[in-house]
């Protein structure tokens, strides 16, 4: 059996499954009903600094868009840090980290940017025991209204400020937790990365509105009439959130430096992915909050099994394997053709193929009689609308042309000449490259 125990900053723990800082980490009752079902480590729910208490919502604080099967696919809320006492949070997560020794226990922070206020508040999460912190600079709304969260993490030379402080008054790993809501993500990392910080973890939530009631014409969710925009999550956000991790793997300023991903794990699969593209280990919270902490099972069996048929004997086998094939479009090879082939025992004869490509692409389907769908290779440009869009799955295929075969086309003869791609005279970027 695969071993998925995982050293992330030298902190071990079970399985790369954490459950990220949110409300399923808010307090030591789901803390410790987590770690029963079997997750790896937890990153606490918020805390604040000690003062006047933070005052949510009382009305609804989700807002939630579902798939046609009313599968949720992503959870827009408006849930602000943790509400309750800052004594009573660090006294908890001292009590759970003494019976959880062998677990992860990570606490979150967001307190005023001063440096005041993470000198006071550091010592006191120190004295929990706990493993390390993360900087909550992600966080899109209310608090960021007030100087926190997002508004901190948009702005590098705050990032790097603020690490600096944390690494001078905190001894044990400081993960920057980076917002999504900025152009280049690779900046805010670098800045991380210059103060000191020991990883980074991403995404942290997008700031959206999910819908808007046509009867009170008020965002949903909606408190006494009106609504405001809130953190979206879920499996949507998946894709946003892959490619800003690969970004950091695979920039120079930033690559080598400790990855936990986030956004939108529901199964292994997605957990391998964020992986294979460098992190360390995943956190996981919206599958959480919808199939509830036994889905952490599921999750660590279907990764063990697939590490046994690969033949992975540890995490850290394949972690980062994906990197070195993220690239530039210019460097993509154009070379490279491939055409879609229809299998007809399997084909149902819905025909999804021939509506999207005849309307909307290339026209390269022809309908024959009998309902009988077929690729026209002289025009199909291999875009894989076809296969994206039939309902069964491995009906249609890409298949690759065979070097020196000729493309039905454009009439060019197919090459497998990739080794000079950057300055091959059919790349329209050569010149560039050079």
């Amino acid at each position: 059996m695969a071993d998925l125990t995982t050293d992330f900053l030298g902190i071990t723990s079970p399985n790369p499954f954490w459950l990220a800082s949110a409300p399923p980490t808010d307090k030591e009752y789901n803390v410790r009903r987590a770690f029963e079902a079997g997750w790896g480590g937890v990153v606490w729910k918020t805390l604040g600094e000690e003062g006047p208490p933070v005052v949510n919502v009382n009305g609804p604080r989700y807002g939630v868009v579902y798939g046609a099967d009313r599968r949720v696919l992503g959870i827009n809320n408006i849930e602000l840090i943790t509400d309750r006492p800052l004594e009573t949070n660090l006294e908890e997560m001292a009590r759970v980290k003494a019976d959880y020794p062998d677990r992860a226990l990570i606490a979150s922070i967001m307190v005023p940017c001063d440096e005041a206020s993470w000198k006071a508040i550091l010592p006191r999460v120190a004295e929990t025991g706990c493993d390390g912190i993360e900087l909550n600079f992600g966080c899109p709304h209310g608090m960021s209204e007030r100087g926190m969260g997002s508004a901190v993490g948009q702005v590098p030379e705050y990032i790097e400020m603020v690490t600096r402080w944390c690494k001078q008054y905190y001894d044990k790993p400081v993960i920057v937790k980076l917002t999504p809501n900025i152009t280049d993500i690779r900046k805010p990392a670098a800045a991380a990365k210059n103060g000191g910080a020991d990883a980074v973890s991403l995404i942290n939530t997008i700031n959206s509105i999910t819908s808007v009631d046509l009867d009170n014409f008020a965002p949903e969710p909606t408190i006494d009439g009106k609504g405001s925009h809130g953190g979206y999550c879920g499996p949507a956000v998946k894709p946003i959130a892959l490619s800003m991790v690969s970004e950091i793997a695979r920039n120079p300023e930033t690559h080598g430096l400790p990855i936990s991903g986030i956004g939108g794990v529901t199964t292994w699969r997605d957990a391998a992915e964020f992986m294979a593209l460098g992190c360390g280990n995943v956190q996981v919270c919206t599958a959480a909050m919808t199939y509830g902490f036994r889905i952490v099972e599921e999750m660590k069996r279907g990764l063990s099994q697939w590490m046994d048929e690969k033949g992975y004997r540890s995490t850290s086998e394949f972690i980062g394997k994906a990197v070195p094939n993220v690239t530039d479009w210019q460097y993509l090879n154009l070379n490279y053709v491939t055409k879609a082939k229809i299998d007809q025992d399997a084909c149902i004869k819905c025909g999804r193929c021939y509506a999207a490509c005849e309307d909307t692409s290339h026209q390269a389907i022809w309908m024959k009689e009998g309902r009988i769908f077929e690729v026209n290779d002289a025009e199909c440009v291999a875009c894989n609308l076809c296969v994206d869009v039939c309902p069964v799955e491995d009906c249609i295929t890409m298949e690759r042309m065979a070097a020196g075969s000729t493309d039905p086309r454009t009439g060019k003869t197919v090459s497998d000449d990739y080794a000079n791609w950057t300055t091959h005279p059919n790349n329209p970027m050569a010149k560039a490259a050079e």
